[in-house]
């Protein structure tokens, strides 16, 4: 508990401290505070679970929490945040959930995932398509303005529109599919590591959930697994978030508007989504990029949907 109060500390004196350097500057040694944290919690972690944003973390992360939750009798509203529930009851893993995109700032590594190697590590991924069209609405209804400066994505305020969010070289698609594509090429490299994607949690929960936790060793019941998939359904997950039943975790589970429907965390959670924002012509240059440019060991050809787990992502996955 200590060093995770001390590494905020220190993360949060150098943010402030950041604030009298030129902004190029500024957005460096935040990004490196960030990182420095991050890798530290690495370090310390029995698990690191690694995502993009908008890949369904928030949905695996309450399925996690209700797993303790019932297994150590904790409140539901404990949602599951590197070391807290560690901190309540020691047989809790500490499990650290990352985009992976501060650490190598710190790290100095570059595409490299050195920091991973002896690390068990579970990879979530999903369709690069329906992740830059989730991500437009994080950017456009829930991201703070320092963090639009943080990440380079578009300024606080600025009229840009979906296609153009989704299809920016460094914004959409691209920025997904680069994510992506680096840790397909340094998976062999991990010692241990499971690949879970989206669009399998979505057709499978329980088998999904239950394939996770005994890779972590943890032995569920099946009576812990669908009580926990039911507690992360969508529709529950929408009502926690209305009734702000994590507040205390911050604004990880909070609408960003009042009344606004695509401000929520949990906002849609459909397979292939995207498609409803896009005219044809516009789909089929989404669906040509990912095809053209993502590694194909995931099993996304462009499709609104992911083939079922081909060899290769087994063989990449250890399995």
């Amino acid at each position: 508990m200590i060093d995770s109060i001390a590494n905020r500390v220190v993360r949060e004196i150098v943010v402030k401290a950041a604030g009298l350097l030129p902004a190029s500057k500024r957005v460096r040694v935040r990004r490196r505070a960030r990182g420095r944290e991050d890798a530290r919690n690495l370090a310390r972690a029995d698990f690191a679970v690694v995502s993009h944003g908008k890949s369904g973390r928030t949905w695996l992360s309450v399925m996690l929490s209700r797993f303790f939750q019932l297994r150590y009798g904790l409140s539901e509203r404990s949602l599951l945040i590197f070391d807290n529930l560690h901190r309540k009851n020691r047989a809790i893993p500490k499990i650290l959930f990352t985009h992976d995109n501060y650490i190598r700032d710190y790290t100095g590594a570059g595409t490299g995932k050195a920091a991973f190697y002896d690390k068990p590590t579970a990879l979530l991924v999903r369709n690069p398509a329906d992740v830059a069209v989730s991500q437009y609405f994080q950017w456009r209804h829930r991201m703070l303005p320092h963090k639009k400066v943080l990440n380079g994505y578009p300024a606080h305020g600025a009229e840009v529109s979906i296609f153009d969010f989704v299809m920016h070289e460094r914004q959409g698609l691209e920025r997904v599919v680069e994510f992506m594509n680096e840790w397909a090429k340094e998976l062999p490299r991990l010692r241990t590591k499971l690949i879970i994607r989206y669009e399998d949690m979505r057709a499978r929960p329980e088998a999904e959930l239950r394939r996770l936790l005994t890779w972590m060793e943890l032995t569920p019941t099946d009576a812990e697994v669908k009580q926990a998939v039911e507690f992360a359904a969508f529709e529950n997950l929408k009502k926690l978030e209305q009734k702000r039943v994590f507040w205390w975790s911050g604004t990880r589970m909070v609408p960003g508007q009042k009344g606004n429907p695509d401000s929520f965390k949990v906002r849609r959670a459909k397979v292939g989504g995207y498609r409803d924002y896009f005219d044809d012509e516009q789909v089929r240059q989404i669906d040509e990029y990912v095809r053209t440019h993502l590694d194909p060991v995931y099993g996304y050809d462009g499709a609104a949907t992911a083939s079922p787990v081909m060899p290769e992502l087994r063989r990449a996955a250890g399995a």
